[in-house]
């Protein structure tokens, strides 16, 4: 009977270790590759919907949407990331990110779910040289047989051309 309780015990602390180093990220995928954002800085899940063009920007950045009252630029993460073109399905959604005072919306292809990460579990990025840019990934993790970029949401948000005194 002790052992039980002993067993009990030891469980109900491993859970609660697990809870503690347990964060939340939002899966979606470009192309074959799943990346994922913390659940945290995830404002809303939109449908795609045409945006109003803005001249003179990067072809990545699509646009801007009225959200709510307030102006939100829209970028197309796959053309972020130098990914090949696809055109936009029914599945292809906005993933609107705020951080800190910056809220933006970025084009996915698909959602998959949240997954929870061991916080112990996540490994750097690798480092590939000069030839390939890691500068928003975060870390991989490795969920259900699959990795899964995590993406540095604050650098993400950062747009090209803009430095911090003009936000």
């Amino acid at each position: 009977m002790a052992e039980a309780a002993v067993t009990n015990e030891q469980e109900s602390l491993d859970e609660e270790t697990r809870l503690e180093n347990a964060v939340q990220f939002l899966s979606f995928s470009l192309g074959d590759e799943e990346y994922g954002v913390d659940i945290l800085s995830v404002q809303e899940i939109r449908s795609w919907e045409p945006v109003s063009r803005i001249p003179n920007v990067p072809a990545y950045e699509k646009g801007v949407v009225n959200l709510r009252g307030s102006i939100v630029p829209i970028v197309d993460l796959r053309q972020r990331f130098g990914l090949k073109y696809m055109d936009y399905t029914p599945l292809t959604v906005v993933v609107v990110l705020q951080a800190q005072s910056r809220t933006m919306g970025v084009v996915v292809d698909s959602v998959s779910d949240v997954v929870d990460v061991d916080k112990l579990t996540i490994q750097k990025a690798p480092d590939f040289g000069t030839k390939v840019s890691t500068e928003f990934i975060n870390g991989l993790a490795s969920v259900n047989d699959r990795m899964v970029m995590l993406l540095d949401v604050e650098k993400l948000l950062k747009l090209e051309g803009m430095d911090e005194d003009n936000e």
